[in-house]
């Protein structure tokens, strides 16, 4: 056998070594966490609330919801069917039940785990949920009218 097809022991042991941590890694970590396949790894996801979730809104999430890189964990309207309509959509879309439900904007914009929020209320109801989100440090989608007078949309353009 010529010397140049000739393994050395180390070099055998490190390319075993490091066959073997492979093969580990695909045991213990999921590939969903690594952002193989379909979906992109977590830390790559924008995770969203949508507040706001009658007609209008349900809309709004449905489209967030054929974003690959959009996870949307929690649903928040004051109308119960509503709320109930959109937590069965999400579940649905995601195969499982862990939607979280709020009736309160306020228990929904105090979830450390969001990104951002859908604002999808009645248009003189834009201001005060979408100045909260912005002071928490998340990013606000919403339509036209976003303020119902000059002044809340200065309040929110200073948020």
């Amino acid at each position: 056998m010529p010397d140049t097809a000739r393994m050395s022991r180390r070099a055998f042991i490190r390319s075993a070594v490091s066959a073997g941590a492979g093969i580990a890694m695909a045991q213990v970590v999921p590939a969903s966490a690594l952002g193989l396949g379909r979906r992109p790894a977590p830390s790559n996801r924008i995770v969203m609330g949508c507040i706001g979730v009658g007609g209008q809104g349900t809309g709004n999430m449905q489209v967030f919801l054929g974003q690959p890189d959009v996870q949307v964990v929690a649903v928040c309207d004051v109308d119960r069917n509503h709320l109930n309509n959109a937590k069965s959509i999400v579940d649905r879309h995601y195969g499982n039940g862990d939607c979280a439900a709020y009736t309160d904007f306020r228990e929904l914009l105090a979830r450390k785990d969001l990104d951002a929020i859908s604002l999808a209320t009645p248009d003189h109801w834009h201001a005060i949920p979408a100045i909260m989100a912005m002071n928490a440090g998340l990013d606000v989608y919403g339509e036209k009218p976003i303020s119902h007078c000059l002044m809340e949309g200065r309040a929110m353009a200073n948020a």
